[in-house]
């Protein structure tokens, strides 16, 4: 029986603990606010995830040294921009020989625009056991046991393969790759163009847009990506297209609504008010993904159109207006 343990108590980590428990692993649940941790010990409920009755063996703590003692996963599933602030916690219990990190966030870090691997590498040092886990995932779905198959990313083979095995149900699909970067950015900027697509929704736009935006955006992330040092393949499979679809299109996308909201007239801080402790990672990524991209030089007109919205005070009916009315290019390009 594997011993596993999950940095983060949103509702993905605690879905994910659910996966890792339907495949017999030990499994402990670990968040920073003693009041949720002690909320869900006592109902066996998690307000990030309603809905969803957890199970008795399921363990919760928020205590970080109980919680990893000698675990053998640590599944890392702390929203992005608080990666560094759980890792610096986790320091003084890690041990790089016996555990194996496996990254679930999806975003860049807005100081540094680091992705998930390079905070760790900072943070715990360089020859980690480390994958990445990513793909077309809502926490809802997958809590239910609705079909999903995500993408595990390393470059050793055998650890993408181990997680593999460790999560892998006849409900949670896991397929391996060796491109880290690329899985890792996709994961990422797909949270960007969700929140772009949720403004056409708000603006009632129709579907025309929505396809355009989404195969346009597909191009912008691969072009960023292999600017980065990714491979444009990977953009075409899970944790490219397919999580740009499933976030661009779900009820569940918390990034698309923003986007909806935005396009309804509402500002920012509305939005961000009223959705309280919830995290949609695409309002950060969207500084992040914008400074890397005239970082690189790199062309990624929708990108710069929800910075724009976002922090530039540019309206959604002047972005979508400039968006088509740029200088007429090749679709290769």
């Amino acid at each position: 029986m594997k011993k596993i343990t999950i940095l983060g108590d949103g509702g993905w980590g605690t879905a994910l603990a659910l996966t890792t428990l339907r495949n017999n692993a030990e499994t402990t649940l670990w968040g920073p606010f003693e009041d949720n941790i002690e909320a869900i010990r006592s109902t066996r409920k998690n307000r990030f995830l309603p809905g969803v009755d957890l199970p008795e063996n399921l363990k919760a703590t928020s205590s970080i040294a109980e919680a990893v003692r000698d675990a053998e996963i640590v599944i890392l599933a702390s929203p992005s921009q608080f990666m560094r602030g759980t890792l610096n916690m986790f320091r003084e219990y890690f041990v790089p020989e016996q555990m194996v990190l496996v990254n679930v966030a999806k975003g860049i870090e807005t100081d540094t625009l680091k992705c998930m691997h390079e905070i760790c590498a900072e943070i715990l040092g360089d020859n980690l056991k480390y994958v990445t886990l990513s793909g077309p995932s809502h926490a809802e779905e997958v809590a239910r046991e609705i079909p999903t198959a995500v993408v595990a990313a390393s470059e050793n083979t055998g650890l993408a393969k181990l997680v593999q095995e460790t999560l892998m149900t006849r409900n949670f699909r896991v397929y391996t790759s060796r491109d880290i970067i690329s899985v890792e950015l996709g994961g990422a900027l797909k949270n960007v163009l969700a929140i772009a697509a949720g403004i056409l929704d708000g603006m009632q736009l129709g579907d025309n847009p929505k396809a355009a935006l989404m195969t346009r955006g597909i191009a912008e992330m691969a072009r960023l990506g292999v600017a980065l040092g990714g491979k444009r393949e990977t953009f075409a499979g899970l944790s490219g297209i397919g999580d740009l679809i499933v976030t661009c299109m779900s009820r569940h996308s918390r990034n698309r609504h923003v986007g909806e909201e935005l396009g309804r007239g509402k500002t920012l801080e509305q939005i961000s008010s009223e959705m309280g402790m919830v995290v949609a990672e695409g309002v950060r990524t969207a500084i992040s993904a914008h400074m890397l991209a005239q970082r690189k030089s790199c062309d990624t007109p929708i990108i710069n159109a929800v910075f724009n919205v976002l922090y530039n005070n540019l309206s959604a009916k002047d972005a979508a207006y400039a968006l088509m009315t740029r200088e007429a290019r090749d679709e290769e390009d």
